[in-house]
């Protein structure tokens, strides 16, 4: 009679355990086939770009590599028109009918803002720069045909560089 219920109380808790088991199992299964079938088509694009800037003052843009992994990105860049200063770079990606898919802002890579340390405090300096790397990212599609980089003048805009893709 002892053993009976011995074996009894010890067999409902394994049971239970081993049920249990495969359902948590079966989740992470899902969760993961899941996961990847998302992660898959999700494709983020990377442009890497170098500006040079001339003897004469002039600044020339070359896309020195662009790559395209996996992933998916959490912030899409947004681009907003009042924060735009002569000098940046608007970099504009577009589809073969010329609708834009991706606008950026790039602050001006040949004269970055840097913090200079003083005995009075801290103040923002811009310093000028020969040349300058700077990259963007964006969300891949198939329909990418090219890009455009323009500069920001006191005058409107100015067209550095366009490449197709």
């Amino acid at each position: 009679m002892i053993m009976k219920n011995l074996i009894n109380v010890l067999s409902v808790p394994i049971f239970l355990f081993c049920s249990f088991q495969k359902e948590s199992e079966l989740t992470q299964n899902e969760r993961v086939a899941i996961e990847n079938s998302v992660y898959k088509g999700d494709r983020i694009m990377y442009l890497f770009f170098k500006a040079d800037k001339d003897r004469f003052g002039s600044e020339k843009i070359v896309l020195q590599e662009s790559k395209i992994l996996n992933g998916r990105l959490k912030v899409t860049p947004s681009f907003n028109r009042d924060e735009v200063q002569k000098g940046d770079f608007i970099v504009t990606v577009e589809e073969a009918g010329g609708k834009e898919i991706s606008k950026q802002l790039i602050k001006d890579p040949l004269h970055p803002e840097l913090e200079v340390y003083e005995k009075e405090g801290i103040s923002r300096q811009k310093a000028s720069l020969p040349n300058a790397e700077f990259s963007i990212r964006f969300a891949y599609s198939e329909n990418i045909q090219s890009v455009k980089i323009e500069k920001v003048a006191e005058d409107g805009v100015q067209l550095l560089f366009t490449q197709k893709l």
